[in-house]
Parts: structure tokens; C-alpha cells; sequence
């Protein structure tokens, strides 16, 4: 739900209202509804709007309360607002909205920087106190909606997306060599605070920061589960945790639909998406709209799952959407999805997601997704090789990475080589940390609070608001997440992967949809490069932008164009893409 930006000046000067403007229209997709712009004093915020939640003005933004002296920005949805909002009213305060928006102002109030642990939701917020000066910013546990910030002299600027940023001007541009190291070895996946360009950070999920006067700071996580068995687990039986898994389950779903629109479901047909629908159904929801998408086979890979979204659809009667994307189609919707990354993403299914929230936006404003559930629930086949894992580090870069710090030197120019294994560093960082009893339980928290924030939560964000389509993903409530991270690794693994949650599934889906091979968002013809897509990213990577850049060693870059498909990484990625996909964001961001 919507777009939020803003200028802060730490030298007494006034924010810049052409900066608030520019930032403001690049993220006018996120919110096509309506806009607002707010400045005082030293501090300035721009707000596009979704309504989903109080469509009447009464919710507009930036929302200023003057006898609580207090202004924000935010965007997202807080699911619990409503007991929230009764809680504050007891407590005293009184509301002139109907929203949510305004109950994160009088939480602040009331709660201070301890209202972001009573927040059940996705969010990212900016608010500013009037009689203290300081701004407060703070994101979800997941990072589900992305803050994106830059220093320009003597202010700070924050946006939605980088694009925004970049396009305001006064940001250094030049490549984060620890980034590019990032993206090329760890799946593209450039953790916070870092991104690929040095002048542009993100606040982490989890975290609250609030800036004085001064511009000086201080971060605070506010969350971060154990990956470990509680007193009283280890006499849990399998139906008791899958009671409490359904039961769970059963509450992210229906905190999900709350809405003052309808609220519909993205269904690939795979078991993650087909439980959102079977639950849904379950609890009454009638003339549910569900959404899917395919692509074109390439090289013998089927490019659909229509057979098992069709199945969902016809069991539980929703009014079904299937979008088939030809080649053609294809080709034409990729410049589109580059330029709507924050950041670059190497995830074939960006496309798909792209192309289908263009249509379903015709239709709806909100819907539920699956995303999160392989990473909660242990569903990616890298996990099993770390049952028995003697040197966690090491062993999940074997089953991970994309490449080693060696064989990078092999592939980069010179000049973009880290000194160091900054990935390895990242690793060992993470997985060793305190608070995970095994090395499945150490991979499981690297990838829920790492991985997953910055490639399928990233992704799902980005397409869908490119479209001013807002997605929400039950499986990230962090009520489930906590008692998944008690759950015992090997009932997550059973059955091919995520078999605690395929054995809650069979309760509610049909079997055929639980039992069958582990499916993707598959778009072949970017795995396979050929014909036009291979001259399009061949044409990119040998411009003249390109050539001045000189990210890549010439020799590599042409054996990739040589044979494209022989060089897949262990995730079953194309490098040519990997390679290619950056240089193309890189231009589309006039970078």
C-alpha cells in the first residue's frame, strides 16, 4: 500500500520541494490514488496512495496530528490496528480516521519506540516530533515493504524505492565493490545495509532508527526469534505441531483480508498458495478471485502449472483468472520489469509476477501470495546436505553460492575485485551467531531473515507495485515464524522438504496438489538464452556504457555468449542472465 518519500536537512536549511516531486512521481505506481506533500520547518515528506483501508480522505497522507505534534509517512498494513486502536482508545486518545495510519501515530505516542514489537503487519514508516526535532524510521520484521535512504551533503532523503532516490539526483552512483561481490556469489542477494550503488543504503528489517537534531543516530532490532527448541518441545507429538501449525495458519489467513476492498490470491498451483485458497474457503469466503500465470516451454521445460491451479480453482470454486504469456509478450515486458527493480534481481519469476499484476490490477487491489513458506518450513533442497554439517560455513556455500571468491577473481575485471570473500564474511557473520541449536536451524535463520528479504520478498514487493497492486504473504506472520523456528529441523525436511506443512496441507487441498514434484514460477526461455533474448543482453553487455563501465572480463563475457546454457549456476540460474540482468538495471537507472 503505497509510496512514501522524504528530505530531512540537519543544517537548518529547508528540504527540497523539486526533490519531493521528482521522488514523488517515480513511485506514483505504487499509489495511483492520490498524493500529498508536507513540508516544515527542516523536514519534508511526500506520500502516494493505495487505498485499501479507509478510502476516505480522513486517511490521506502525510498525516499531521497537531496537538500530538507528530507527522507521518507510512506505508503497508497494520492487521491488528483495530484491537490496537480500541486498547489506545481506553487509554484516551481519540481518532478523526478509520484507518490504520493514524493508529500508528497515537501508538508512538502512547508506546514509543516499543510499538513496532505490538505491530502485527508489513510497514514501513517515517515520523517526525515536532517539539524534539528527532525522525523516527522503522520497517517490518521481514522487510516485506522496502526504506531506501541517502545522504546528500547536510540531508538525508528516503524512499520507497531506489529509483526514486537516484532520480531526485545528488547520489553517488558509482558501484558498492562489496555489493557487486555480494550479488555475483550470493545469488544476487545484497543484504542491508548495503546496495549495488554506494550513495544508497536500506534500513534492515526489524529495526528502528531514530535521527537527532544533529543527524546523528541509533538503530535498534526489535525482533529476531530463536532458532531452538523451547522447554517442553522435545515431548511435542507430530499432530500436536501440526495442530499448531494449522491453527496458525488459520490466523495469518484471515488477518490477511482485512480490507475495505476485496482481497484476492495469487495460485501458481503449487501447495503454498493452494492452502492460502483452501483456507480462505474454509472460512467462508465466498467469490474469492484467483490469479495465475504461464510462459512458453523452451528446451523441453514446461512453462505453466495450469493443470494444479486449475485443480484449486474447479475444488474450491473461485473465479479464476489463467494469464499465458507468449514469447512476443515476454520480450516486450522486460525492459518494463527491469526499470521497476529497486535493485537488480535475477529471479526468472520477475517477469511472471510483473505481467500478472498488470492484470490482475485490472481486476483487484489486494491480494495474498505464497512466498516464504520454503524458507520457513525448510521446502529448498540445499537444506538436507546440512543435516550433518561439521563446517556450517563452508558447507552451505557449497550448496548455495553462485560461485566462489576464486573463481570470481576469474570473471570480474580487475578493478571490481573485493579484497576480501565479502559473501564468505556474510556467511560466517550469520550462520554463527548466537541463538540457532543446529546447522539446519543456522541455514533456516539465514535465509528468513537474509535471503528472503532481499530476493522473494523484494521481488513480490516490486512487480506487484509497479502495478499499484498490493500483496500480502500469511506465511511470514511472525507468529508463525516463531513457532516454525521451534518446530525440530527433521519434521521440516520429511517428505522432500516443508513435510510439517505438506502434512497440514493434506487437511485442506486435495492430495494431487501436495504430492507431486516441487514446482517454480518457471520462464524457461531466461534460463535457456537464445534467439532475441540473447542479442538483447549481447547488445547490452558489449554497449558502449557497458565497455566504459567494465564490470566483466571480455573472455568470460564470451564464453557465456558462446554457450549459454552450459554455464548454470548450483541454483539452476543462468550466469549470461545474472551477468547480463545488471548491466541492464544499471542503464535503465541511467546509471
Amino acid at each position: 500500500m503505497c509510496g512514501i518519500c522524504g528530505e530531512v536537512r540537519f543544517d537548518g536549511g529547508s528540504p527540497s520541494v523539486s526533490a519531493l516531486s521528482i521522488m514523488g512521481d517515480v513511485l506514483a505506481p505504487r499509489g495511483p490514488d492520490s498524493s500529498g506533500v508536507m513540508v516544515r520547518g527542516n523536514v519534508g515528506f511526500a506520500h502516494r496512495r493505495l487505498r485499501i483501508l479507509d478510502l476516505s480522505d480522513k486517511s490521506e497522507q502525510p498525516m499531521v496530528d497537531p496537538d500530538l505534534g507528530l507527522s507521518l509517512v507510512f506505508n503497508g498494513c497494520i492487521y491488528n490496528f483495530r484491537e490496537l486502536r480500541a486498547e489506545l482508545e481506553d487509554a484516551g486518545y481519540r481518532f478523526f480516521s478509520n484507518g490504520d495510519t493514524e493508529v500508528i501515530l497515537k501508538a508512538w505516542h502512547a508506546w514509543g519506540e516499543n510499538c513496532v514489537s505490538r505491530f502485527s503487519g508489513m510497514f514501513a514508516f517515517a515520523l517526525h516530533e515536532r517539539d524534539s526535532g528527532r525522525l523516527v524510521m522503522a520497517r517490518d520484521r521481514f522487510g516485506i515493504k522496502p526504506l531506501y535512504m541517502a545522504q546528500t551533503g547536510k540531508a538525508m532523503r528516503f524512499a520507497s524505492s531506489l529509483p526514486a532516490l537516484v532520480k531526485a539526483g545528488g547520489v553517488d552512483t558509482s558501484i558498492d565493490v562489496e555489493a557487486l561481490h555480494n550479488y555475483m556469489t550470493f545469488h544476487a542477494v545484497v543484504p542491508p545495509p548495503r546496495t549495488i550503488l554506494k550513495g544508497v543504503r536500506k534500513l534492515p528489517p526489524a529495526t528502528s532508527r531514530i535521527y537527532g537534531k544533529d543527524g546523528r543516530f541509533e538503530d535498534r532490532r526489535y525482533w529476531d526469534p530463536p532458532y531452538r527448541r523451547e522447554a517442553g518441545d522435545g515431548a511435542m507429538t507430530r499432530d500436536a505441531w501440526q495442530e499448531l501449525v494449522l491453527d496458525a495458519l488459520r490466523t495469518a489467513v484471515k488477518r490477511r483480508m482485512i480490507a475495505d476492498v476485496p482481497v484476492g490470491v495469487l495460485l501458481s498451483g503449487g501447495v503454498d498458495s493452494s492452502l492460502i485458497v483452501g483456507l480462505l474457503a474454509e472460512a467462508g469466503q465466498r467469490d474469492l478471485m484467483s490469479f495465475s500465470v504461464g510462459f512458453e516451454e523452451a528446451n523441453g521445460e514446461k512453462g505453466d502449472e495450469f493443470v494444479y491451479s486449475d485443480l484449486i480453482a474447479r475444488r474450491f470454486a473461485t473465479d479464476h483468472q489463467k494469464i499465458f504469456v507468449g514469447s512476443s509478450a515476454l520480450m516486450e515486458a522486460l525492459p518494463g520489469t527491469i526499470a521497476s527493480m529497486s535493485e537488480p534481481m535475477v529471479s526468472y519469476d520477475n517477469v511472471g509476477f510483473y505481467l500478472l499484476s498488470k492484470e490482475v490490477s485490472k481486476h483487484i487491489k489486494v491480494v495474498q501470495s505464497g512466498q516464504g513458506a520454503d524458507e520457513v518450513f525448510g521446502g529448498y533442497h540445499w537444506y538436507p546436505p546440512l543435516v550433518d554439517a561439521k563446517d556450517v560455513v563452508s558447507d552451505y556455500g557449497k550448496v548455495f553460492r553462485d560461485r566462489s571468491h576464486a573463481v570470481l577473481g576469474t570473471q570480474l575485471s580487475p578493478a571490481w575485485i573485493a579484497e576480501k570473500d565479502a559473501s564468505g564474511a556474510l556467511l560466517e557473520e550469520h550462520l554463527l551467531r548466537a541463538g540457532a541449536d543446529t546447522p539446519v536451524d543456522q541455514a533456516l535463520r539465514l535465509d528468513s531473515n537474509v535471503m528472503l528479504v532481499d530476493d522473494p520478498v523484494k521481488r513480490v514487493d516490486n512487480m506487484t507495485m509497479a502495478w499499484g497492486l498490493e500483496a500480502r504473504v500469511p506465511f511470514l506472520d511472525h507468529e508463525l515464524v516463531e513457532l516454525a523456528a521451534r518446530i525440530p529441523p527433521e519434521e521440516k525436511l520429511r517428505d522432500g522438504g516443508k513435510g510439517i506443512l505438506k502434512d497440514v496441507a493434506r487437511k485442506v487441498v486435495p492430495s494431487e496438489v501436495v504430492d507431486r514434484k516441487k514446482g517454480y514460477f518457471p520462464v524457461p526461455q531466461l534460463k535457456y538464452i537464445a534467439g532475441p533474448y540473447l542479442e538483447m543482453i549481447r547488445d547490452s553487455l558489449q554497449s558502449q556504457q557497458a565497455r566504459e563501465r567494465g564490470l566483466f572480463r571480455q573472455d568470460y563475457l564470451q564464453r557465456l555468449f558462446e554457450k549459454p546454457s552450459e554455464h548454470i549456476t548450483p541454483l539452476r540460474g543462468s550466469e549470461l542472465w545474472q551477468v547480463g540482468l545488471l548491466e541492464m538495471w544499471l542503464q535503465s537507472q541511467g546509471v
